[in-house]
Formats: C-alpha cells, structure tokens, sequence
C-alpha cells in the first residue's frame, strides 16, 4: 500500500504492473469498502496491464478528514491521483459505490478517460436495498453503534476463525463482513454515513446518472452482474445496456454483489476480453458540447 498527500490530506492506493506502453486500469470499490476488494484481481491483471487501485477518501487507509463525500469530490480526488502518477489516460472500472464515481469521473473529466467498465454499479436506478436505505435515515447512526460495537465484531471474527479452521470459506461473505468490521470504527461509521447519505435516502438512491448516459456511451462500454445481485438488482444492467447502444453487458452466473471477489476468473476473462476487442475512445470538445447542449440526440 502507497500513499500521497491531496491537498493536505492523505490519500490511501495500491499500484502494481507499472510498465511502459501498458494501459492503466483505475479500479474503484464499494462503499464502505476498500482497495483491498480488488485482491483476486489485481495478479490476475497486472502482468498485462498497470493498476491504480485508491482507498476512496474516508474509506481504508486514506484519510477520514475529507472535507466532502459527494460523488464530484470523490472523482476530484482520482483524477488529482492521476495527475500524480502522471497518468493521462486510464479505463475506468467501479463497483456500486465505485461505479457511480466512476461514472461521475466521465462526466467531469471525460479527457482522462479511455474505456468504463461498471460492476454492479449504482446511480443506474432508484432501487437498492432496504438495509441501506434504512441506514439513510436521520438517527440511523445509533442502531449502528450498537450493531457494530466491538465485542460483536471480535465474535463474529472468531466464528469466521473457527469456520475457516474447518475448511468452510463463504467468499460471498467475505466483502460484506469486512464492510461490518470497518463500521466498528467510529471514524469510518462517520465517513460511511456522509458517503451513504450523498447518494441514497429512505426511498432508495436518490443519485442519478441516467441523463447522462450519452455522455459515457462515447466510450467503450462494459456492464458486468452478478445474476444473485442483493444489493443492486441485475435489472439496472439490463436497462442501462439497452440504453446505450454498442455497450456490452455480462451476467456472472451464480454470483451475488461481488462478482471479482466470487468468480474473478470469470470477470478476468470478460475485462481482458473487452479492453483487447475495443480501441481508446475518447470524447473531444466539439462532441462533448454537442452532447451537453443537445441532451445527446445530436439536435441543437
């Protein structure tokens, strides 16, 4: 794990697979989450392609004292990770949370941007999980409190010890138990809940980037779903690949929020497929003013 310092503050990332000529993936994970999501995916991809995975601002290792969680900020801060590294030109992949960033991240620095690639993506659709839409909800914090504290943590912990010893490994598990372990932390409960509350509400997500969707169907587009989704229904990909004409949409069957951490091999297989079968797109001034004038329908 690397860090550098933003504007004052401290951003957490992994790096690997640095070499000259190869294209670079920027991977963005989940709420409450961290760039630890993408353990299985990394090795698999770092001998073909370099990897910038962040901690998002509040989550991980990077700093808990970012000013602001929306998703413009958070995009703010990769590309200034970018600029960093001097990178010029990435694909971009995000999953739920990460996604949305992603998204966010065309929409405001499209010139940064060769390929988008979205798992399980949020900001497609109003519909989410009730748990998280509870949690929007003002006061939310203290049942959390009490549903995290510690000594249910290091319980949990040493039930997943004893389990493993056994041989019994739940992988689809395994993400959301360590998105629990860090709301233990009061630091990153608070992160969780200005990230959480920026994009949804007690009516579901409430972060839209369907009107935009033109903007990004510039670009090469991948979709990937897990077919068990409990977080974000599958029927979101389905509407978003409908939507935009020439994307790419793959169903990871038998798999639920976490495709990359329950099946890599299989998400290995549809990324590499798309970035070797797709050339760098790229959204230049005059297309991008045609766009954001004309809503996308090329009529001024």
């Amino acid at each position: 794990m690397q860090k550098t310092t933003l504007h004052g503050r401290e951003l957490a990332y992994r790096e690997a697979g640095a070499g000259e000529g190869k294209p670079t993936l920027l991977l963005i994970h989940g709420m409450a989450g961290s760039s630890g999501t993408w353990r299985e995916m990394i090795p698999r991809l770092e001998s073909s392609y370099h990897i910038l995975a962040p901690d998002l601002p509040g989550h991980g290792e990077s700093s808990l004292d970012f000013d602001d969680y929306s998703l413009g900020a958070m995009a703010s801060a990769l590309r200034d990770l970018l600029v960093v590294k001097g990178v010029r030109r990435c694909t971009v992949i995000g999953h739920s949370l990460g996604g949305g960033v992603a998204l966010q991240f065309v929409y405001q620095y499209p010139d940064f941007c060769e390929r988008i690639a979205l798992i399980g993506s949020g900001g497609l659709g109003k519909e989410v999980n009730w748990i998280l839409r509870l949690l929007a909800v003002p006061g939310a914090e203290l049942l959390l409190t009490g549903a995290a504290a510690p000594f249910l943590v290091s319980a949990g912990d040493r039930a997943r010890g004893f389990l493993t010893g056994k041989g019994v490994r739940a992988v689809s598990l395994e993400e959301p138990w360590a998105a629990y372990e860090s709301l233990g932390k009061p630091g990153h409960r608070r992160t969780f809940f200005k990230t959480l509350r920026a994009v949804v509400d007690n009516k579901g997500q409430a972060v839209s980037a369907n009107n935009r969707l033109h903007l990004a169907g510039q670009l090469p587009f991948q979709l990937i779903w897990g077919d068990r989704d409990p977080i974000i229904p599958v029927s979101h990909g389905h509407a978003t690949h409908d939507a935009i004409p020439g994307s790419r949409l793959a169903i990871v069957e038998g798999t639920g929020h976490y495709p990359h951490v329950e099946d890599p091999a299989a998400v290995e297989r549809i990324i590499t497929e798309f970035m070797e079968s797709t050339e760098p797109g790229h959204i230049d001034h005059d297309t991008l003013s045609t766009l954001v004038t004309a809503g996308g329908d090329g009529e001024s």
